[in-house]
């Protein structure tokens, strides 16, 4: 099979993966797939760099071809797809390739498991090897790690890599056993364990005075670890997947928590749901996630035994300050900051404007304007020198329909 072809198959069964942060979007008006400004057939996606800089990445698979047999999975064994596999070789000259032609800054590089996890592992860890050593390649490198692999595979990967993933894809035991019943969630913890302690015992060397230390081949290792939990394939509610990601954080200091909705696969298992989860619900729980992770909410607050899904109608957020109307309004002028954090409408930045301005002049309406806040979503909730909402209106009813989106105008299709 000619490389070009490879590159085709390998770079589109690459696309499920949301680990590395995004794809590359085909325009809906490009029919073709090439022309100047083409986005797609390339594999090219976009991340970021552990300085918080956006590159683009070559991101394939080094084999669609997969032993497992994960219901969800394109690939997997009983999938009747269109097979290719990259010798290390090929996946080494085509990033060389790309990065001389300035089209890629790295390399997303994931795999199928063939013959077992350490042979897979042996293989992606070869290209990430002869980048670094025989081509002294300085880019950007994520590899997808396979939990199942040894120990000894998983340290390498890591030394060679910038960072490391492993994709937990269901946030239970049960239901991995019911969709993927070779993977084991325990597993899975017990890898996400061990890179945990490297990472950590990297920074630690790093952050020693001595020279020698810093390059020691303890200091080497990658910056942190990712995942990837599949939305919808199974029936977890909002409150499994939040619960699932509050583990990953704060036992495994994870640096994110992808959440991928279900897609639709070609010649499907029968225990898959027939449709496709509403894309908004993978939105909330990015949402969710980002109140967890930076505005200091618990999933618990969040999410409950009494409503366990997330509004699909409304941000987190705001859902969160309408079921507790009690805490609202908020005095701008002398909350303390995770207080702020809370209100509907403002954010982290601007809150922590707000703390500094009102060091010198108290916050007015006219301020919130400059800072450019949402005042249809915020005024509600807050108490400024020229503002005092109507406390009646925030015990009402009808307030969420104030902010939940309008219905949409249904169309009558008149056939001859």
């Amino acid at each position: 099979m000619e490389l070009q072809k490879k590159l085709e198959i390998l770079a589109d069964a690459a696309k499920y993966d949301a680990s590395c942060a995004s794809s590359g979007a085909t325009r809906k008006d490009s029919t073709s797939g090439s022309g100047i400004g083409s986005t797609g057939g390339t594999g090219i996606c976009h991340s970021y760099a552990p300085d918080g800089r956006c590159i683009s990445l070559l991101k394939v698979l080094l084999t669609n071809r997969c032993l497992y047999d994960c219901h969800y999975c394109i690939n997997r064994r009983s999938s009747n797809v269109q097979r290719a596999a990259f010798a290390p070789a090929e996946v080494v000259k085509l990033t060389l390739d790309f990065y001389k032609r300035n089209y890629i800054e790295g390399l997303f590089l994931s795999s199928g498991i063939i013959r077992n996890a350490d042979h897979t592992m042996e293989m992606v860890i070869e290209v990430a090897r002869s980048l670094r050593e025989d081509h002294d390649f300085r880019g950007y490198i994520h590899l997808k790690t396979i939990p199942e692999a040894s120990v000894a595979l998983i340290e390498k990967a890591g030394q060679l890599a910038d960072r490391i993933s492993i994709n937990i894809e269901l946030p239970s035991e049960e239901s991995l056993k019911k969709f993927a019943p070779e993977k084991s969630l325990k597993r899975t913890r017990q890898a996400m364990g061990k890179i945990r302690h490297r990472v950590e015992n990297a920074k630690q060397v790093r952050r020693e005075k001595s020279p020698a230390a810093k390059k020691s081949s303890e200091s080497k290792f990658a910056t942190g670890q990712s995942t990837q939990i599949i939305v919808g394939a199974d029936a977890s509610t909002d409150q499994t997947f939040l619960k699932r990601s509050t583990d990953l954080y704060s036992n495994f200091k994870l640096k994110r928590v992808y959440y991928s909705a279900f897609s639709p696969i070609p010649h499907p298992s029968a225990i898959l749901p027939l449709q496709a989860p509403p894309l908004i619900r993978e939105h909330r729980l990015y949402q969710a996630d980002w109140l967890m992770r930076f505005y200091g909410f618990q999933a618990t607050e969040i999410v409950s035994n009494d409503l366990p899904n997330l509004d699909l109608d409304l941000d987190p957020k705001l859902s969160w300050a309408l079921r507790n109307r009690h805490l609202f309004p908020i005095d701008l002028n002398r909350a303390d900051k995770l207080l702020l954090y809370r209100i509907p409408g403002l954010g982290i930045r601007n809150a922590d404007r707000i703390l500094k301005i009102r060091r010198f002049t108290a916050i007015r309406i006219t301020d919130l304007i400059r800072l450019r806040v949402s005042l249809k979503k915020i005024l509600p909730f807050i108490i400024t020198p020229d503002h005092h909402p109507n406390t009646r209106e925030l015990d009402h009813d009808n307030l969420r329909a104030r902010f939940a989106p309008k219905p949409k105008q249904l169309e009558l299709k008149l056939t001859t």
